[in-house]
């Protein structure tokens, strides 16, 4: 099991958890498109992307990983859910937070879709001046 330790408003993981290709969500930090922006440009670097959430932001990682799916740009690759002990500094003791990592992986038109999006983008720029 993975300890987390939980402080006021920081949320520290061991250091070997850490990839790169992986975006540890919080649902009060950042705004949705944030992290679904996020979840495209890592796509495009790594292929994949593992999104991450600890209790309340399960939701929002589902949310993201749903949005992506919707848009033709991933395909779900994994899920896993466990259960982690957290220390909750405010109350001293020691506490269980439910888990989720979602592994996404690239669609076969994903580099084409994302292109279409950037050509539109532009367009919708070069209406606006």
């Amino acid at each position: 099991m993975e300890e987390v330790t939980e402080g006021i408003n920081n949320l520290s993981v061991n250091a070997d958890s850490y990839k790169k290709n992986r975006i540890q969500v919080s649902n009060t930090k950042k705004p949705l498109f944030f992290y679904v922006n996020l979840a495209k440009r890592y796509m495009q670097q790594h292929n994949e992307v593992e999104l991450s959430a600890l209790g309340m932001a399960i939701a929002t990682v589902v949310t993201i990983a749903e949005i992506l799916k919707n848009n033709g740009l991933a395909v779900e690759k994994k899920i896993m859910t466990s259960m982690v002990d957290v220390k909750d500094e405010s109350r001293g003791r020691p506490m269980q937070k439910a888990k989720i990592e979602i592994l996404l992986g690239k669609t076969e038109n994903f580099d084409e879709l994302m292109a279409a999006a950037t050509e539109r983008d532009a367009e919708d720029g070069e209406e606006q001046n």
